[in-house]
C-alpha cells in the first residue's frame, strides 16, 4: 500500500486495463490515460467502487501538449507521478511493401514516441522525489520479428532500446526503468490480429510450454512487482511474461 501516483497509458482496456486495477488494488493512486475517454473513466469509476482511488482522463497519447495537460491535471488531483507504465499501443498489421509513409509515422507516434513523450515529461517529478519506476511495454515480437508487422515490431524495438538507456541514465536518482515483452495474451488488440485471420489461437497455444493462452493479469502481476521497492535492484532488464515461448 504505496499511496503512490501512478500514470498508465492505455490503461482502460487489456493489459493496461488490468495494470491499472492491480496497482489500484495494491494501494496506488491510478491515472487512467485512454483516447477513449469514456473507457476511461468508467475504468477509475470501477476501480473507486471497489475501494481505490483513480482518475480517467481522455488522452491521445500522440500529442504531447494533450499529455502534459494530463500531466498536471494528474499532480493537481493526485499528487506527483511516481510510477509510469507504458502500455498503450497499436498494431497496425500490413504486409511490408504495402505498408504507407503515414502507417509507419503512426505505429512509430503511438507505440515509440509517446514512451519518449510520457517519460521526458514525468522523469522530472521522479529525480525531484528521489524514487521512480517506469515499466514499458514492448513485445515479444521484439525478440523474433512476426511477418506482416514490420512497423508494429520496429516500434517496439525501439522501445526496448530506449529503456536501456533511461535505465542507465536515471538509475543513480532512484529511478528504474525496465520493459515487460508480453508474449500471447488474450486481449482486444490480439483478438482483432485473429479476426484479420492473421493468427490462429489453437496454434499460438500448441507453441506456447505452459499450454495455455496468456492473461492480462500475468502482465499486471510483473508489472506490480517491477513497480515496488523490492524490485529496486531491477533495472533495464526484459522481464518476459511469455509462458516460456521465448527464453
Amino acid at each position: 500500500m504505496t499511496g503512490r501516483t501512478a500514470v498508465v497509458t492505455g490503461g482502460a482496456s487489456g493489459i493496461g486495463g488490468a495494470i491499472s486495477r492491480r496497482l489500484a488494488n495494491d494501494g496506488d493512486l491510478v491515472a487512467i490515460f485512454d483516447i477513449n475517454g469514456a473507457a476511461a473513466e468508467s475504468a477509475a469509476a470501477e476501480i473507486t467502487q471497489d475501494g481505490g482511488k483513480a482518475t480517467g482522463l481522455a488522452v491521445d497519447v500522440t500529442d504531447r501538449t494533450a499529455i502534459a495537460a494530463a500531466l498536471d491535471e494528474v499532480r493537481a488531483v493526485l499528487g506527483r507521478p511516481a510510477i509510469l507504465v507504458n502500455s498503450a499501443g497499436a498494431t497496425l498489421a500490413s504486409p511490408f511493401l504495402d505498408i504507407t509513409r503515414d502507417s509507419w509515422q503512426a505505429a512509430l507516434a503511438v507505440n515509440l514516441t509517446s514512451t519518449f513523450d510520457c517519460c521526458q515529461l514525468v522523469l522530472p517529478d521522479m529525480i525531484d522525489e528521489g524514487w521512480g519506476r517506469i515499466v514499458n511495454i514492448s513485445s515479444s515480437s521484439v525478440h523474433s520479428g512476426s511477418p506482416g508487422l514490420g512497423a508494429y515490431v520496429t516500434s517496439k524495438s525501439g522501445v526496448v532500446g530506449l529503456t536501456k538507456v533511461l535505465a542507465l541514465e536515471f538509475g543513480r536518482h532512484g529511478i528504474t526503468v525496465n520493459s515487460i515483452p508480453p508474449g500471447f495474451i488474450d486481449t482486444p488488440m490480439l483478438r482483432k490480429t485473429v479476426d484479420s485471420g492473421m493468427v490462429d489461437v489453437d496454434a499460438q497455444i500448441g507453441k506456447t510450454p505452459v499450454g495455455r493462452i496468456g492473461r492480462p493479469e500475468d502482465v499486471a502481476a510483473t508489472t506490480a512487482f517491477l513497480v515496488s521497492d523490492e524490485a529496486g535492484y531491477i533495472t533495464g532488464q526484459l522481464i518476459g511474461v511469455n509462458g516460456g515461448r521465448n527464453t
